[in-house]
């Protein structure tokens, strides 16, 4: 298996904006040898054990541990934004300007590792769909149901020799 991390993001206080995290945290359930860290400084990349990091955003300052990996997988929750509700699709390094200063892509932070540490891995997202961003640490029932289904998808996609090919879900 190539070293793998997965970084789950959102506000696990807003509901189904915290499926990012909860799915990291049913993966390190199942994943023995795991932990989650809240600090890229924390990973130590290995073919055996994935790292796990969760956040609220994505920030510049991950760059440098997203390149010490083979590839990595970004999950977080969506709003309708896309037709399917498990949204799954791979991402390159390419930077995206966005009107926000505190919004930064997938692709974006590849192509931070890519300029800035000479390698980029190879990427996917996992956007699940949320229903509900009340105040609460818990889960809608449909995102709930949707997040097993993310699980199982970047499980098989970690065991994947070339990690490539995953389809979307509707």
């Amino acid at each position: 298996m190539r070293s793998a991390l997965i970084i789950g993001y959102g506000n696990p206080d807003r509901e189904d904006d915290g499926v990012g995290w909860r799915i990291v945290e049913r993966l390190a359930a199942r994943l023995p040898g795991t932990f989650i860290t809240q600090n890229a400084l924390d990973l130590r990349p290995s073919s055996a054990i994935p790292g796990l990091m969760v956040a609220l955003q994505l920030v510049p300052e991950f760059a440098e541990a997203i390149a010490q990996y083979e590839r990595v997988c970004f999950v977080d929750a969506h709003t309708g934004a896309y037709p399917n509700d498990l949204n799954i699709a791979e991402t390159q390094a390419l930077f995206q300007s966005s009107p926000f200063t505190h919004h930064l892509t997938p692709d974006t932070l590849l192509a931070l590792a890519q300029a800035a540490y000479g390698r980029a891995p190879e990427g996917m997202v996992i956007s699940v769909r949320g229903y509900q961003f009340g105040f609460k640490q818990t889960l809608s029932p449909a995102t709930d149901a949707l997040a097993d289904q993310a699980v199982a998808r970047i499980l098989e996609w970690m065991t994947r020799d070339e990690g490539r090919g995953m389809r979307d879900e509707g």
